[in-house]
């Protein structure tokens, strides 16, 4: 069964907490001793209905604010396909929680109020999945019960949002009108909103093929560890282990070594301690090359006739995640998949508005949830992809040399 993982954004009160307590309510995937303690805490008893966004603020202060503030994660299953929801915060300061829950999301809906429309978080939220190359976008309008589930209102909203998408080239965008609340076009179809004719977001979910988001094209193996045994039974034995991002990879494919740029070709591949003719992403593997070579952690194995970068100097789209401003000079370690290298943000270029993609001139300092371009040096050349081509060889991130913090998250221009 395979895994979808998507992210929830909205503005204050759109709903979101309200919405995965909803998913998870009506696909019968809370437990009993949850649902009572939720029915204890639930401030609206009058009503009779519990708070389904109980399920998801899991912070006292969150609880007491009645926002999110830190990203959630929540696991659910259907027969169809397993889900993780990475429920993230969307006020401005939370910029980098947004950033950290959307980098390894293959889908992200976006919840708009029916009664505001399209408005400034929707828009910062649009922009960051595009930033991020997020692929697929579910526009959820949500509270359609308190505009009386007007389709005229839903159609507006679809209008102001369709400009927006294709201003930033979000392509893969569906629309449905949802009341979180009353559970309408949530799990089975609403029989409220008739005039709807679409599928009900659990439907989306469960239907929306992420598959093809995986590049099968350029081959790229960023090694972790070198196998070497040196018993007598595999005294020649070395093997090079990790995962296999991208690509496939066949027994007799001529490889190349990077950064040395030694080739050689592949004599055998393992898959779960089993010799195989062929892997493929996301798998992972252990490649046996015909020749000896000096190969350590760090280093990329990729096919010889579809080279990566191989660069010391790389433009990087920066979002600052440390309450230590960044400014020109600084040094840390970059990382990115199991390469690590010292490295020092040599100049930032420009800043950018979250709110408008709008390019300000260079600060002298980067702030927290700042997005910069940035220019970096690394000590040692380093393999990359450009984000938009490879997402999982064009996403770094930088360390603090002390504390080792995660500081911030680059993606390579």
């Amino acid at each position: 069964m395979d895994i979808l993982r998507f992210i929830t954004a909205g503005s204050v009160d759109d709903g979101k907490s309200t919405l995965i307590g909803r998913l998870l309510y009506d696909s019968k995937s809370i437990m009993i001793d949850q649902l009572e303690a939720i029915e204890k805490q639930t401030k609206n008893k009058e009503e009779g209905e519990i708070d389904l966004a109980l399920l998801t603020d899991g912070l006292r202060a969150e609880r007491e604010q009645g926002i999110t503030i830190d990203v959630a994660y929540k696991y659910f299953s259907t027969p169809k396909r397993k889900f993780i929801i990475a429920d993230a915060p969307g006020h401005i300061q939370y910029t980098r929680n947004m950033v950290t829950g959307a980098s390894n999301a293959n889908l992200i809906i976006i919840l708009i109020d029916a009664r505001t429309g399209v408005v400034e978080q929707t828009r910062r939220h649009s922009i960051i999945a595009s930033l991020l190359g997020l692929r697929h976008v579910v526009v959820a309008v949500n509270k359609m019960d308190l505009v009386d589930n007007s389709q005229d209102v839903f159609n507006n909203i679809v209008i102001d949002y369709a400009n927006l998408a294709k201003s930033l080239g979000l392509e893969d965008v569906t629309y449905i009108p949802i009341s979180a609340l009353k559970g309408d076009n949530i799990v089975d179809k609403s029989t409220d909103i008739t005039w709807y004719e679409g599928p009900a977001l659990l439907d989306v979910l469960e239907n929306v093929q992420v598959q093809h988001d995986i590049d099968l094209q350029h081959a790229r193996f960023p090694v972790q560890y070198v196998i070497r045994p040196q018993t007598e039974n595999l005294h020649d034995y070395r093997g090079y282990a990790g995962k296999l991002v991208s690509g496939v990879y066949k027994k007799g494919d001529t490889v190349t070594v990077l950064p040395s740029g030694i080739t050689s070709t592949i004599s055998a591949i393992e898959v779960t301690g089993k010799e195989v003719e062929e892997a493929f992403a996301p798998q992972s593997i252990i490649l046996h090359l015909a020749d000896d070579i000096d190969i350590s952690r760090g280093d990329v194995i990729v096919k010889s006739n579809d080279l990566p970068q191989v660069e010391q100097e790389l433009e990087v789209l920066l979002c600052w995640m440390d309450s230590k401003p960044l400014a020109a000079g600084k040094k840390y370690l970059l990382q990115l998949n199991s390469a690590v290298v010292k490295s020092v943000v040599k100049e930032i270029e420009y800043k950018i508005d979250v709110n408008t993609l709008e390019r300000l001139p260079a600060p002298e300092q980067a702030g927290l949830n700042d997005i910069v371009k940035a220019v970096i040096k690394t000590a040692r050349p380093l393999v990359f992809d450009q984000y938009k081509k490879l997402k999982v060889n064009g996403g770094a991130i930088l360390i603090d040399e002390t504390s080792h913090v995660t500081v911030g998250a680059c993606m390579i221009q």
